[in-house]
């Protein structure tokens, strides 16, 4: 085993706040929103900034300060237009990001798919990269199963289940029993008090399309 550090690339889920203008207490109120709503998903949670949307100068120290005051992690921005604002980005302690892909490019290829036969646990998280992911039991509650691509379990899903991690869009969830903390797909979410309550414990199928999330119940 070595002794000596070493610096490795990896692959992460991190939420992207999409800022609309400069008005930074109504974003960070937006953030408390979120974090009141799903407080064990959001609380401490990475959050990176796209400013593409925005005109003028933001003061970033301001926004980053409301970013932990709203609970959660500011971590870098992305969709900076000009050199000027990434400096002053990075001055306040933002890292500077640059989008994987265009709007464009396809989502990475789908492998294999993942498939686990034992319960998932309070805590634990599973997730399969670049692939579809089947649970052939339960998700508990404060347990989180992550794919790049669709997600099927065969059990109840009380936990939370994010499909489409990388961006795809096309992503399916699909459980026999919902009764979800949250359920997202390409970063389109809905925490628990989201869910009509026609579709509480039933086997049902989430989508997205026409920019909203779509659910819908399964009677084979």
């Amino acid at each position: 085993m070595s002794t000596t550090p070493d610096l490795k690339g990896s692959s992460f889920t991190l939420s992207v706040l999409h800022l609309a203008d400069s008005e930074i207490s109504k974003s960070v109120e937006f953030l408390k929103e979120k974090v009141a709503q799903a407080p064990a998903f959001f609380t401490s949670a990475p959050v990176v900034l796209n400013i593409a949307q925005v005109e003028g100068d933001l003061d970033f120290h301001q926004l980053k300060h409301g970013i932990h005051e709203a609970g959660m992690v500011p971590v870098g921005i992305t969709g900076a237009k000009d050199k000027r604002t990434q400096n002053l980005a990075s001055e306040a302690g933002f890292a500077i990001l640059t989008a994987s892909k265009s709007p464009n490019q396809a989502p990475a290829a789908i492998t294999p798919t993942k498939t686990v036969r034992t319960p998932i646990r309070s805590g634990q998280q599973v997730y399969a990269k670049d692939s579809d992911l089947i649970i052939l039991n339960h998700v508990s509650a404060g347990a989180e199963v992550i794919a790049d691509g669709s997600i099927h379990i065969y059990g109840s899903l009380r936990g939370r289940a994010i499909a489409g991690a990388s961006g795809q869009q096309e992503a399916k969830i699909i459980c026999h029993d919902l009764q979800a903390e949250l359920i997202s797909i390409a970063g389109n979410y809905w925490v628990s008090d989201q869910i009509s309550s026609e579709y509480w414990q039933k086997k049902v199928m989430l989508s997205y399309h026409d920019d909203t999330l779509h659910i819908e119940q399964l009677t084979i």
